[in-house]
Parts: C-alpha cells; sequence; structure tokens
C-alpha cells in the first residue's frame, strides 16, 4: 500500500503559469524522526497527520498478522510470539503519540479523529484476539513453554500471549465473538464520551466574584491566580475560579464565605450530573451493563473476576477484605477529625453542623492550632523548578542517573520541557517530558505516560522515551509556581512512574516499563512519595523562592509533627471511591442502574460518614468509567500498592535514606524488570518476603 500523503498549503498564489506545483509533504509518522534519539518529531507532525498514519498503521498490523497466521511451519516461540511482537510498528509508534497529545492537548479536530479511529482500533484488537488460527498457534507454543529452554521473561510473554488471547474471546463461538465485537466497540465510543464529557463540563464551569469583600481570607498568591483567570476569560476586574484543582481547592482551604465555598464544591460534585448533552448517568450505567455482558460471555461471574484475575489480588474476596481492614480504623479518624473541628466552629460561635465544604477550611484550622503548620508556610519553599530538580536530584542519589534539558527536542506545547536521562557514565538511558500547568485542552489529574517503549527486540536496543502531566498551580503575577504539599507529593509520585519506564532493561516490548499487573503499577510511584518530605531531602530542595534560604528546621519538624494529620479524611475518601468501583464491578444482574440511587446505597452500606464525599462521584469517575484500560475494578491499586510502597521504603528506613546497596536491589529487581516474572516474585527478589500491612497503618496512624 502506498503512503498517504498530506497537501501542504500554498500561502500565496502562483506567481506564474509556469511555477512549479507545492510539493507534497510526507507524512512524518512514515519515515524516521530526524530528531535528537528518535523524539517525536512535534515540529513536523501536524493534527491532519495523524488518521492516515493510524488507518495505514491497522492495514499493516493486519497483513502482518495474516501472515503469521498463514505460516505453514510449525508454530515456535520465533515465528509465532516474537513475530506478534515485531508486528504493528506503525501503529504503536503513531497511537503512543496520538493517545498523549489528544490527552494533555486536544482540539476538536484530535476529538473528531479519536471518535473516527476508536471503533476502528476497537475492530482491529478483536479481530486479532479473536482469530482461531493465530490462537491455535499461540497455543502450540504456550504447551511447550514448560518443556524449552526459555528464558523466565520468554515463558512470561508466552503465558501473556495465551491468556490474552483466551480473554479476548479466541475460545467463544462465532455468534458470541459477534456479541463480543459489538460490545467492546459500544465500551470504546461510551467511555470515550464520558471523559469527553467531563473535559467540557470542566472548562464549562467558572464561579466569578466581583465584589472584593467576597475575597476574604483567600492569600494574596490565590487572589492573582483568579484574577488572571478573569482576564484570560476576558471579564477584567473579575475573579474567576474554575474546576481545576490547583484553583478550587485553595478556596476551600481559605476562603472565610461559607457559602461561596458551597457553590464551588457543589459544581464539583455535580460534574456530569446536570443533565443535558453532557450528563453521564446514563452512559455510566450503560458501561456497566454493557462490562457485564462482556465478562459473563467470556465465563466470568462479574466485571471484577474478569479484571482482577492477571492482578496481584485474583478476587474480589481479596480485594474486599483489604478494603475493609483500612475502613474501620481509618473511618474511626476520621469522626475523631470531624469532632475536633466542629469543636473549632463551636468555639467561635459558628451555629452549624460542619459539611463536606467546610472540612478543607476547619482542617487547615486545626493544622494550625495543633502543629502551628499553615499550607501557605510552605508554598515559597516549593518553588516548582525546585521540586521536580529536587526529584531528580533523589533518583541522582538513589541510582546515580542525570537530567539534562535539551532544547533542541521539539515539544507539542510551550510549556513542555524535554530532559535526556543518562547513566553516571554518561551513557543515554532516556527521554523524559514534563507538562505541569493546566489548560482547556488538557484533562485533569496527573500521570505518567510512555512515548516508546524501551525495548531490545532483534538486539536492537530502542531507549525509553516517556512523559509526566500534572495540573499544578500555575505562576501568579510575580510569583512563579509555587507548590501545596499535595501537588509536591503528586510530582514525586509520577516521576516515580518515570523512573520506571525510564529504567526498564528487557527484551520485548508488551512486558518492558510499565506494562506490568495493574495493582503493581503504583509501586515504583508510591514508594517515589515517601522521599519528598524526608527531612534530609527537603534540605536537598525546598528553598524560598526570594531569599534562597532552606527550609528551615523548624518548618520541616512542624511538616513531621502534622505527617498523620487529616489522615482519616482522605483514606476515608478514597476507600469509598475503591469500595463504590467494586460494588459497580460486581453486579451480578443485568439491568438499567440509577446510578444516583446505586451509589447512595454504596455509600450508605458502608457507612461513609455525611461530612466526607466520596472522592470520586460516579458521573466524573474517570478512572473507571473514562477509558476503555483505565482503573475499573482496579481504583482499590493504590491502596494495595501502598502496602507494598510502605514495607518497600521500610528497607531503606533499616539501613540510609540513599543506601546504594538497597537502591540498586529495587532498580535490578522491580524498575528494571517490568512485567517479565509475577509481581510477588519480583518484590520477594527484592524485600526478601511477602510485604507486611503493619508499615502501612502505622504511616496513616490507623494502628
Amino acid at each position: 500500500m502506498r503512503y498517504l500523503l498530506i497537501l501542504v498549503m500554498a500561502g500565496a498564489m502562483m506567481a506564474s503559469a509556469n511555477a512549479k506545483p507545492t510539493p507534497k509533504a510526507a507524512n512524518p509518522f512514515f519515515g524516521e524522526f530526524k530528531t535528537p534519539y528518535g523524539a517525536p518529531a512535534f515540529d513536523k507532525i501536524k493534527d491532519a497527520d495523524y488518521l492516515p498514519a493510524i488507518k495505514k498503521g491497522i492495514e499493516e498490523k493486519r497483513q502482518e498478522v495474516a501472515v503469521i497466521v498463514n505460516n505453514k511451519d510449525k508454530p515456535t516461540f520465533e515465528n509465532t510470539i516474537v513475530a506478534m511482537e515485531r508486528s504493528g510498528k506503525l501503529l504503536t509508534k503513531v497511537m503512543l503519540i496520538f493517545s498523549n497529545v489528544s490527552s494533555a492537548n486536544t482540539n476538536p479536530e484530535l476529538q473528531k479523529i479519536e471518535e473516527e479511529s476508536t471503533p476502528l482500533l476497537s475492530k482491529l484488537n478483536d479481530e486479532v484476539n479473536m482469530n482461531p488460527k493465530l490462537f491455535q498457534r499461540v497455543k502450540a507454543v504456550y504447551e511447550t513453554k514448560d518443556n524449552g529452554n526459555f528464558t523466565t521473561e520468554q515463558k512470561k510473554l508466552i503465558s501473556d500471549y495465551y491468556k490474552g488471547f483466551a480473554r479476548g474471546g479466541a475460545n467463544l463461538n462465532d455468534a458470541q465473538k459477534a456479541e463480543l465485537t459489538k460490545i467492546n466497540e459500544e465500551i470504546s465510543m461510551l467511555t470515550l464520551q464520558f471523559g469527553k464529557n467531563i473535559l467540557n463540563e470542566t472548562n464549562k464551569y467558572k464561579m466569578v466574584i466581583d465584589n472584593k469583600a467576597d475575597l476574604a481570607g483567600l492569600p494574596e498568591s490565590v487572589i492573582i491566580g483568579a484574577a488572571e483567570e478573569g482576564k484570560a476569560a476576558k471579564m477584567d476586574g473579575k475573579w474567576v475560579f474554575t474546576l481545576a484543582k490547583p484553583s478550587f481547592i485553595p478556596f476551600l482551604q481559605y476562603s472565610e464565605k461559607r457559602e461561596l465555598r458551597k457553590k464551588i464544591l457543589t459544581a464539583y460534585n455535580m460534574m456530569g450530573n446536570n443533565g443535558g448533552e453532557l450528563d453521564n448517568n446514563k452512559i455510566a450505567s450503560k458501561i456497566v451493563n454493557l462490562r457485564l455482558k462482556k465478562a459473563n460471555i467470556l465465563g466470568y461471574k462479574t466485571w471484577a473476576d474478569y479484571c482482577l484475575e492477571p492482578n496481584m489480588a485474583k478476587t474480589p474476596d481479596k480485594v474486599y477484605d483489604l478494603l475493609n481492614k483500612l475502613w474501620v480504623p481509618a473511618r474511626e479518624n476520621a469522626i475523631k477529625e470531624v469532632a475536633a473541628m466542629q469543636e473549632i466552629i463551636n468555639k467561635e460561635g459558628g451555629k452549624f453542623k460542619l459539611e463536606p465544604w467546610d472540612w478543607w477550611f476547619y482542617a487547615e484550622k486545626v493544622k494550625k492550632a495543633k502543629y502551628d503548620l499553615d499550607e501557605e508556610q510552605l508554598r515559597p519553599y516549593f518553588k516548582l523548578e525546585n521540586v521536580r530538580d529536587g526529584a531528580f536530584a533523589v533518583a541522582n542519589k538513589l541510582y546515580g542517573i542525570t537530567f539534562t534539558e535539551r532544547k533542541d527536542i521539539p515539544v507539542y506545547q510551550a510549556d513542555v520541557k524535554a530532559f535526556e536521562v543518562k547513566e553516571a557514565t554518561g551513557k543515554h538511558i532516556g527521554i523524559l517530558y514534563v507538562d505541569y500547568f493546566p489548560r482547556a485542552s488538557k484533562r485533569g489529574g496527573a500521570w505518567m505516560s510512555p512515548y516508546r517503549d524501551q525495548n531490545n527486540l532483534d538486539n536492537q536496543y530502542i531507549t525509553p522515551i516517556v512523559c509526566n502531566v500534572g495540573n499544578f498551580s500555575k505562576p501568579a503575577g510575580d510569583s512563579p509556581s509555587l507548590l501545596s504539599v499535595d501537588e509536591v507529593n503528586t510530582l514525586f509520585h509520577e516521576f516515580g512512574h518515570a523512573l520506571h519506564g525510564l529504567l526498564s532493561n528487557n527484551t520485548y516490548p508488551s512486558v518492558t516499563g510499565t506494562n506490568v499487573a495493574q495493582d503493581f503499577v503504583e509501586l515504583p510511584s508510591q514508594v517515589m512519595e515517601n522521599w519528598a518530605m524526608e527531612p534530609e531531602v527537603l534540605k536537598m530542595y525546598a528553598k524560598n523562592w526570594k531569599t534562597g534560604e532552606v527550609m528551615p528546621d523548624e518548618l520541616i519538624k512542624k511538616i513531621q509533627n502534622s505527617s498523620k494529620f487529616n489522615q482519616g479524611f482522605e483514606t476515608v475518601e478514597y476507600l469509598s471511591a475503591a469500595l463504590l468501583d467494586m460494588d459497580y464491578s460486581t453486579i451480578t444482574a443485568d439491568k438499567e442502574i440509577d446510578v444516583q440511587k446505586f451509589e447512595k446505597v454504596s455509600l450508605d452500606k458502608m457507612q461513609l460518614i455525611p461530612e466526607i464525599v466520596v472522592r470520586y462521584r460516579s458521573t466524573y469517575f474517570r478512572h473507571i468509567f473514562g477509558d476503555p484500560v483505565g482503573y475499573s475494578s482496579g481504583y482499590y491499586s493504590y491502596i494495595w500498592a501502598a502496602v507494598l510502597d510502605a514495607d518497600a521504603f521500610e528497607a531503606f528506613k533499616e539501613t540510609t535514606l540513599f543506601d546504594k546497596k538497597t537502591a540498586e536491589s529495587f532498580r535490578t529487581n522491580v524498575l528494571s524488570k517490568g512485567g517479565t516474572d509475577e509481581p510477588m516474585t519480583l518484590y520477594k527478589n527484592f524485600r526478601g518476603a511477602e510485604p507486611k500491612i503493619e508499615p502501612l497503618l502505622k504511616r496513616r496512624g490507623l494502628k
């Protein structure tokens, strides 16, 4: 098939009839990127390039799979499994770039491409997964995996392929395959619409303040940021607050205007639940039922049984067991926290009961009274660039690696920066993009994604390219970006994911980097958070942005003293979302769901206290409804991995914070291994035993 070409439009009419016609520019995806280390050529890629590249990638994948299927030779690891690993290079190349850009910097054209390409990709996926001849070849290799001279990585790859085909519908009859194909396409389109609705809801809402008195209690930096939001919205002289967390969370923490706190938190909690074209209630209901149908067709009782099979948890009972063990002490702590805040309300003469929109405001007062600590005392020491460099410095002390900004590597948006990552010897490791500020074209939250996975297929070592994306506090006025403690931890968290991708050192693309079990993938990210607030580390990066003064010992001591503060709230808020996810995922009856009623019954069953709203209400729970892969039946993964990371960090605390031997063991046995072995095996290779829950309970003050 000939490569598709994109016309380059001329900027003016031809000067004469003899002028040469404007040449066609080759689609940049159809050749090697002429950039340092083959980084995406964002200076050459146009929106119009994506769809032709996706379609050609799909066609090439079909042709490559057909060659494997029609091979007359006996199935072998090389001509079947490795051949599958080689297939679809163009499609993988374009989709990793497209999915990242459309999440971080979308526009109407990219959204149209998503809508057109999603069913095409779903169809291709089903064609491959349900191909009976291909499955028979994979099965034949699978049956020899314990007899052949395979490495651990190869055995894991063979098993993953076999299980992937079985879970993808390869064993179904033709009628079941047709039904599953239809279901998969419906789910993919519904999840796409769910996420799009959330983005549009977020961008649509603005709380406009035109009376300066309504800014009472807000720090100057928050006021300046709101004024700049007003200017950007063409509302000069007014202050605008949005549903982006760097905007509304500080408002909830500091605003003395209780009705306005209620107004903006209610708007956040009602996202996707306001009727009209952006309403997500029916979409969520349809997704839940379609997933149950899919699970049943594949032989599973519930969607959770299907999702959890390849994870460390394995069964819904094990997930519920962990969540419920933590729920009871966390809820007890949260009730104590309510009492402490209500006491302050009563002392101040407030004749009202604490409500969800009061929590952040009075939690700050309790922190101030109990620990003499105010979040605004800390922000001047958390300049974004210093925090980022602090994370880099931690990685350097642990693993000897370095990060150097490369301005010659193209980026997709002006805020994005590219860093080259090297070993201590100077050897190139990979590229890290960082994209930290919110914008209307970016979905909410923070994440890490690969632009290119590390692999060593055919002895051609391919280095990784990954990104960290966030929605952190923007610079305001003359002030740089100054982060909250939560944002600092989030930056370190996503950087931990990045290290998992960057330090991968394996052969086959499907089992490298972050291609691991869902409830294991959060270990490298969450363990990295542990270093962020350690006194030794704070002295490395927490410097006053005006004076350069290192954070004083007195302030560091206050951070340490308050480390268990508000853990009841944070744990309950999270666990309620994880339990809600599991309740959706364990339904057994196929019927239309009243999402609001289902949510209420679920939260009432767990006895969620009225002062706390579940972290993600159903209609904006993007983790489980807004992504075809996502964290459906897997939001528990963060707390599952928290058990691992608390136990893993104890290994460093038992030695020293930057113990080289421990760091090398973690790199060798966890970070570099990707999904080349069973997660618990990898963990025990590092720690010497399975993790204990006690370090997590101790850390959160739940024991």
